[in-house]
């Protein structure tokens, strides 16, 4: 079954939404909120031992980009996509029906700040927007 939506996969456009997601990480992790996610999350970049693994989590972290992104091609082709409107809504439902609540779970058990859970929860949501975009761009 799995074959079926791997012969339908536009892969030019599933790799750019990939790396695309990734990207904005970058931008919204080390820029615009860079400053208020280590404070809320208690981190301290000073600390050496930050920066150890730092490759393996990058290389982790983009693999579950791509898992996502496999989800939202899966779901792209289960749902007519005629616009860019519905891109984005499908984009939405994924992002508020599935990221948002299993963040919301940690949130709810570690107790994080609320600032933090919207940088996060905020992060993942346009990501999926940004590549649901992006995949019907390519078409």
């Amino acid at each position: 079954m799995l074959h079926h939506f791997t012969d339908h996969v536009n892969w030019l456009s599933f790799t750019v939404a990939s790396i695309a997601y990734f990207l904005l990480g970058a931008i919204w992790y080390g820029g615009a909120f860079s400053k208020t996610w280590v404070r809320l999350s208690g981190i301290n970049p000073n600390n050496p031992d930050m920066k150890k693994g730092a490759a393996l989590t990058m290389i982790s972290s983009f693999l579950f980009m791509v898992l996502s992104c496999i989800g939202l091609t899966i779901f792209r082709q289960l749902v007519p996509m005629n616009s860019y409107a519905d891109a984005f809504h499908l984009a939405v439902l994924i992002g508020i029906c599935f990221s948002t609540p299993a963040i919301s779970i940690g949130y709810l058990y570690n107790k994080k700040p609320l600032g933090l859970y919207f940088i996060d929860c905020g992060y993942h949501l346009l990501g999926l927007i940004a590549a649901s975009m992006i995949m019907q761009y390519f078409g």
